[in-house]
């Protein structure tokens, strides 16, 4: 994918995972048999633990889906990678301070889970 269109987003708030969404058809469960989802989650989860804590919340979102994916879940996980191509040169500096003061926050999403209806969290 080096020389993919990059993507400016992960995923957008009309972007719905749920079971619902799940195959049942088996023709289509064969489909998604020759399509390497849960290698590239892996991979995905290996960036964003390293390098990119940003994507944890799209990533969970993902991982959710492994034992039974659909294509749309493939296609959000190559949107991912379209993501991490277009910012693969963006870096953080820090600078030298005496007084260090870390600030902590989370990203909370009420309720967004289709199929349990629980908040997720970065």
């Amino acid at each position: 994918m080096s020389k993919c269109k990059v993507n400016a987003t992960l995923i957008v708030k009309d972007n719905k995972f749920n079971l619902i969404q799940c195959m049942k058809n088996a023709l289509k469960k064969q489909e998604m048999k020759n399509t390497p989802y849960t290698s590239l989650v892996g991979s995905l989860m290996h960036a964003q633990v390293c390098i990119m804590p940003g994507i944890t919340f799209t990533i969970v979102m993902l991982d959710r889906y492994q034992s039974n994916p659909r294509i749309v879940y493939w296609k959000a996980a190559k949107k991912v990678m379209r993501y991490l191509q277009g910012t693969k040169n963006y870096m953080l500096f820090y600078k030298h301070v005496k007084n260090l003061e870390v600030i902590g926050c989370s990203n909370l999403d009420f309720a967004r889970c289709q199929d349990s209806r629980k908040s997720t969290s970065e």
